[in-house]
């Protein structure tokens, strides 16, 4: 991530202004190459581009969207408002889309599943990514997916919904699947969404359970949800069946599915 730092605050992206001779800062002789200042850095557009958007998304992660100003953005990037409508034309608005477009982009990257482990150490895995997402973007995770955000739109609502798509699909592929019936595909969608509404209370909540045990309990709630949806589908059955196999016969989802089977209701 580029930093202020690097970068010279002023109203463009061009080569350092020379000093003039008034202010008392000597001028190298005519013809000789003059220095440019210490630790300036031209942009391309490109990088000029890319580092608004993470000064922004930066931003974004700790305050909400209606809590940050076009300005705040142009001072963290050590840039000029005008700079930044250059490269935003649509305002704090576009920005902040271009913002939530790269933030959904790491998150979806987060949920690619380990190669190693059995199943449910693998979804523990990627789980632990998740909530790593959470705890350093937690403002702006919350406003986000509690909605009402001044900043919400259309655009903002479909960026969020592209991520529980393809949250969808790799869940899916985690279990083997090309296609999925409607209830297995109803039972991954409701597990996502507890999986947002935990991040959501684990954040008011200040975080009070460690982050390791609440993805141990995720997966737990996956693999409880999955037996119950086993009961009227079979093909839930079979992936459960599946997984369960690859799992140790004395391990935490093997020993969880036997305590499910051994409950009685009434006598």
């Amino acid at each position: 991530m580029a930093t202020s730092s690097a970068i010279t605050p002023g109203a463009g992206d061009g080569a350092p202004r020379s000093a003039h001779p008034a202010s008392g800062t000597a001028t190298p002789p005519t013809g000789e190459p003059r220095a440019r200042r210490s630790g300036y850095r031209r942009l391309t557009v490109q990088q000029r581009r890319e580092q608004l958007i993470s000064v922004a998304l930066e931003l974004f992660s700790t305050r909400a969207p209606e809590e940050v100003s076009l300005d705040d953005v142009a001072e963290a990037a050590g840039a000029s408002r005008p700079l930044v409508y250059r490269y935003f034309a649509g305002g704090k608005q576009q920005l902040y889309e271009a913002a939530l477009r790269s933030a959904a982009e790491e998150l979806t990257g987060r949920l690619s599943v380990p190669v190693a482990g059995t199943p449910t150490e693998q979804l523990a895995a990627v789980l632990n990514r998740y909530f790593g997402f959470v705890a350093e973007h937690h403002a702006g995770y919350a406003a986000l997916l509690r909605g009402g955000s001044v900043a919400e739109t259309a655009r903002t609502s479909a960026i969020v919904d592209e991520v529980r798509r393809a949250a969808l699909r790799r869940t899916l592929r985690y279990l083997g699947l090309r296609e999925a019936g409607p209830r297995l595909t109803l039972l991954v969608r409701v597990w996502i969404s507890v999986v947002e509404a935990s991040a959501l209370s684990w954040l008011d909540e200040g975080r009070q359970i460690p982050q390791d045990s609440l993805c141990a309990w995720l997966v737990d709630e996956f693999v409880a949800m999955s037996a119950a949806t086993a009961r009227h589908d079979r093909q839930t059955a079979q992936v459960l069946a599946g997984l369960l196999a690859l799992e140790a016969a004395d391990g935490p989802a093997a020993v969880l599915v036997a305590q499910l089977r051994g409950l009685r209701v009434g006598r």
